[in-house]
């Protein structure tokens, strides 16, 4: 007698033959040769800060239909439980509470769009026992506890955010991260600002401007050297590794002697990065200081944001500032946004030039 056929569940392709068990995404993605979180962003139909080509997704939805992945419903409606709480976790040595922390601004303005959005927030302070990933390789786990969690931080731990991702949990970065596939993100638009104040200068007279920057990847100080060659090129000067001064600890590293021979090569400008840590403004402004510069008869300064609180007494500096709390309240409209599965786009949030006083016309050099 024929054995009778197992009827197949509503809602569930059948198994390729050979198998019994429901398709994973990652086999999906392996199929496919891309990241899970690739094969999320495309199934799930939205933009979580990376664009997917028509390729990719061509790829994927082969592969989905080669091995008849269904997206399973219990993890669907696990996935839309919610207690509307929104996690904030910083990537720094400690929780930026402080008022004058530089982060603090974009604080506000998530806590406030996030209370006219009706979320409750959850500030993860783990970071403060020694900064990212101080508590092992699960570090990020607990976040799971919100229904998405936004990050803020130069310096953030790639894998575990990746892992975020890939299990489609929310996930927006304050500060542009597009080399982490799949990862939102909100940022400034720095390239832009670096070459508006880079111009700024060139119409003053300047033709040999140097960039002090600390010597890391961080995306916003990548940005920042972008739109400062950028802006060289632009106005036709001279740019290249000899416009650039990259340093792991400026305030060591540049000297009054380099400042001296710097002047004596014809250098009439200097323009460094805003940092959370504000080291390379600081040693700038300290060596001009030593030097006994005259600023901005004898050279000119210029700094890619806002000052430390230490110096912000100090003259206002030429150079641009970041709209922190708009930033905040942005990353919190696409957090939301991811959530509750919409699309979610937010553009570049762009800086405001300030004139400020460090920057005068080129002095002559005999």
């Amino acid at each position: 007698m024929e054995e009778p056929r197992k009827r197949a569940r509503p809602g569930r392709a059948p198994a390729p033959a050979g198998r019994t068990s429901r398709p994973r995404q990652a086999e999906v993605a392996r199929l496919a040769g891309v990241s899970q979180a690739t094969v999320s962003l495309v199934l799930g139909a939205r933009k979580q800060g990376a664009t997917i080509s028509e390729e990719t997704r061509r790829k994927v939805l082969d592969a989905v239909r080669a091995l008849g992945y269904v997206p399973d419903p219990a993890a669907s409606r696990l996935a839309a439980a919610r207690n509307n709480l929104l996690g904030v976790f910083s990537f720094t040595s400690t929780f930026p509470t402080d008022v004058q922390h530089s982060y603090y601004p974009f604080l506000v303005g998530v806590e406030q769009e996030a209370a006219a959005r009706g979320y409750d927030l959850v500030l993860f302070t783990g970071s403060s026992t020694g900064g990212a990933g101080a508590a092992g390789p699960n570090a990020l786990a607990r976040v799971r506890l919100a229904d998405g969690c936004l990050f803020l931080g130069r310096h953030a731990p790639a894998e575990e955010l990746r892992r975020l991702v890939a299990d489609g949990f929310p996930v927006v970065h304050l500060g542009r991260r597009d080399e982490l596939e799949g990862l939102a993100w909100v940022g400034a638009d720095y390239i832009s600002a670096s070459q508006e104040v880079v111009a700024h200068l060139a119409a003053l007279g300047h033709r040999r401007i140097v960039l002090v920057r600390e010597d890391d990847e961080a995306p916003a100080s990548t940005d920042r050297e972008h739109g400062f060659l950028k802006g060289l090129e632009e106005a036709g000067l001279p740019g290249g590794p000899a416009a650039v001064f990259r340093s792991a600890d400026p305030e060591r590293e540049l000297t009054a002697e380099r400042l001296r021979g710097w002047l004596d090569e014809g250098v009439t400008a200097f323009v460094a990065e805003e940092t959370d840590t504000g080291d390379a403004w600081r040693a700038l402004h300290g060596a001009a200081h030593f030097v006994g510069i005259d600023c901005p008869r004898d050279a000119s300064l210029a700094l890619l944001g806002s000052p430390p609180p230490d110096l912000a007494e100090e003259p206002v500096p030429t150079g641009f500032d970041i709209p922190r709390p708009q930033l905040g309240a942005a990353a919190v409209r696409m957090l939301a946004a991811l959530v509750s599965g919409e699309e979610a786009a937010e553009p570049l949030v762009a800086c405001t030039f300030r004139p400020g006083s460090t920057a005068g016309p080129a002095p002559a050099r005999c």
